[in-house]
């Protein structure tokens, strides 16, 4: 097989990589955390740190025996609320939850069933406006949103895909520019799950790209 050589920037050798396998990646992703409603109609909390948004849909990665996706299968609506890096000793004492009773083969040892997530990691449910599942009222930012499509994914199939369109936005004032529609990416700042260690974002960038 013929070997390409490809140049590299001046001073650059390329010979400080290595080739790892890191356990999860988790390159700086925002979380979330997704309210969705119980068959007896109480709500459920999960973090999420496998989301992302292009226009108006959220798209989400999610365990598929998680009592998240079988309440997103039966009942298609949730709120994405987006904490704040002050948050994080919230999201990590919902970290080992998990709503369903009993716990999933796959999860058993490391989570312990929680039907009430709410009080036990310190956070308050509010009423959404479109939405059956409350909102969290500590998150700057949430998002009620139906689901599109739920589709399998992973070698195995033990993930679910799970496409949403966002149908209200709620944003806190001290993180909207004032008399707009725009969130001021200065006073706003998500929480980042970092090869699993929480950030805030540093100091606002200098120059704004348009």
């Amino acid at each position: 097989m013929n070997s390409t050589a490809f140049p590299t920037a001046a001073g650059a050798t390329g010979t400080d990589h290595l080739s790892i396998s890191p356990s999860i990646l988790y390159f700086g992703t925002p979380v979330a955390l997704l309210t969705t409603e119980n068959p007896d109609g109480t709500p459920n909390l999960a973090p999420n740190s496998s989301v992302w948004a292009l226009g108006h849909t959220i798209v989400l990665g999610l365990g598929a025996e998680g009592r998240t996706v079988a309440n997103l299968a039966d009942r298609p609506e949730l709120v994405v609320n987006a904490p704040s890096p002050d948050l994080w000793p919230a999201v990590e004492r919902l970290a080992p939850l998990t709503g369903a009773n009993p716990v999933p083969a796959a999860k058993r040892g490391v989570y312990r069933s929680e039907p009430d997530k709410f009080a036990a990691c310190g956070l308050h449910p509010q009423p959404s406006e479109v939405v059956a599942p409350p909102r969290v009222v500590e998150c700057p930012l949430q998002f009620e949103a139906t689901v599109r499509s739920i589709t399998p994914a992973g070698p195995d199939g033990g993930f679910r895909i799970v496409e949403c369109d966002v149908v209200r936005i709620h944003a806190s004032a001290s993180v909207v520019v004032p008399g707009t529609q725009h969130i001021d990416p200065a006073a706003w700042s998500p929480l980042i799950y970092n090869f699993r260690h929480y950030f805030g974002l540093g100091r606002p960038e200098l120059v704004v790209l348009r």
